[in-house]
């Protein structure tokens, strides 16, 4: 048989070749699983946070259902985890035959309490609240809040003013050293819009105009629009909160500062944190 060197280094070649083709696909594969499990656990550890959350708010809201007690005007809030103080308190009513009138902050929310069989009324229509129940987007360590991620902020802060006693229920999450993590809500008329959502831009509060899933804007109960100001950081909020109070078109912003008296944070055992408000 003729010896040829040439096919032999072929051969050779050829071999080595299909075993780096081999040793790519396995370390190919390896690298794939191994990106996959990266992502599982990451998925897996966001569900875990989101689960935690949605445990906090449903503690927090059946701990503050406790607080109520007969004959109690009770203003209702809007959101997540208003909507477990709701459930709790309509369960209350029922269990312990609780005279009790609500005053809501939303459509939402009043839909929501008629189909559970709260008694409600009007603000108008109360001489005083007694207490007031109600969310936060984020709470900063002197109690500042933003509110209005549910577009409710105007009734919010009407039902707040005209309660004896305001608290916010939250998870944990909501709870930092300083607000402006979460973009802050302005409510506006649709009049004019465009000229303050410039203006904010100028002043570089990073604006948009806050849209439904289907890219149309959102608009209050009463028809306004909502601009978000997308800050990271509220160092002065009583001064933000005066320029905007101050700016033609603005109808109420979601700073609530000086509101709340107390904040439960939900877990096993709720944290109660009282304001000192001067």
């Amino acid at each position: 048989m003729f010896f040829s060197l040439k096919n032999f280094m072929i051969q050779i070649l050829l071999v080595i070749n299909i075993g780096s083709i081999v040793n790519t696909f396995i370390a190919i594969f390896f690298y794939a699983l191994s990106v996959k499990l990266i992502y599982c656990q990451g998925e897996k550890e966001e569900h875990i946070v989101i689960d935690q959350q949605i445990i906090q708010k449903k503690q927090a809201g059946e701990f503050a259902a406790t607080l109520i007690t007969d004959g109690m005007i009770v203003g209702l809030g809007t959101g997540s985890t208003v909507r477990f103080f709701i459930e709790a308190l309509a369960a209350k009513i029922n269990n312990e035959g609780l005279n009790i009138t609500g005053v809501t902050t939303s459509n939402k929310t009043s839909s929501l309490a008629k189909s559970l069989g709260i008694k409600l009324a009007s603000v108008d229509e109360v001489p005083m609240i007694d207490l007031t129940i109600d969310g936060a987007d984020e709470v900063d360590h002197q109690l500042n809040g933003i509110k209005g991620g549910g577009a409710a902020l105007l009734f919010e802060k009407i039902v707040a003013l005209n309660s004896k006693k305001n608290i916010w229920i939250i998870d944990e999450s909501k709870y930092h050293e300083v607000i402006g993590q979460f973009p802050l809500p302005v409510e506006v008329v649709p009049y004019g819009s465009h000229h303050l959502l410039k203006k904010f831009l100028a002043a570089d509060m990073q604006p948009t105009f806050r849209r439904t899933a289907t890219g149309e804007r959102v608009t209050t109960d009463v028809g306004n629009y909502i601009i978000d100001l997308h800050l990271n950081r509220i160092e002065y909020p009583q001064s933000l909160a005066y320029f905007l109070e101050q700016t033609i078109g603005v109808v109420e912003h979601g700073l609530f500062l000086k509101t709340v008296d107390e904040v439960i944070i939900g877990g096993n055992q709720p944290t109660l944190i009282s304001n000192t408000k001067p």
